[in-house]
């Protein structure tokens, strides 16, 4: 299974984010490119331990530990418009060529610092992880965006 451990697969998804710009069209959701970016390195922040996910709601948490098998089991795409976590939401507005940056730099720290580097707090939906479940979930979900906007 794809996942940001493996160098091929983040080099390859830092190679996408590069493709974005300003104008990229949105296929679903209403955030902008910039924005996204912001979002998805919170996420990334979370996996390499600089932010500790907030608990989540328990129903969401019960629901979450059943959900995860269905989700990390195969290279299946996340699902459009997806609930997700108020902290990942972003909605002032931000440069995108520093976002991508910063993002960048997060798919690298988490990449090459492997399982060693990955985050031992629980994520707020899904529960307690593994190091390779978390690179898993991170490939996932930057492919999610990076998908959104058509790169």
């Amino acid at each position: 299974m794809k996942n940001l451990f493996d160098p091929t697969v983040a080099n390859h998804v830092k190679t996408r984010l590069a493709q974005l710009n300003p104008q990229s069209d949105r296929r679903w959701g209403k955030m902008t490119a910039a924005r996204m970016l912001a979002h998805c390195s919170i996420s990334m922040q979370w996996a390499v331990g600089e932010v500790v996910p907030e608990k989540g709601a328990l129903p969401a948490r019960l629901m979450g530990r059943l959900i995860k098998p269905m989700v990390l089991r195969n290279d299946d795409p996340l699902r459009k418009n997806s609930p997700t976590a108020s902290s990942l939401v972003v909605t002032d507005e931000r440069d995108l060529d520093k976002e991508r940056d910063r993002l960048s730099g997060l798919i690298d720290t988490f990449s090459t610092g492997g399982p060693a580097a990955c985050t031992r707090h629980p994520h707020s939906f899904f529960g307690s992880m593994t190091p390779q479940e978390w690179a898993i979930l991170m490939y996932k979900h930057l492919d999610h965006h990076l998908r959104q906007f058509g790169v």
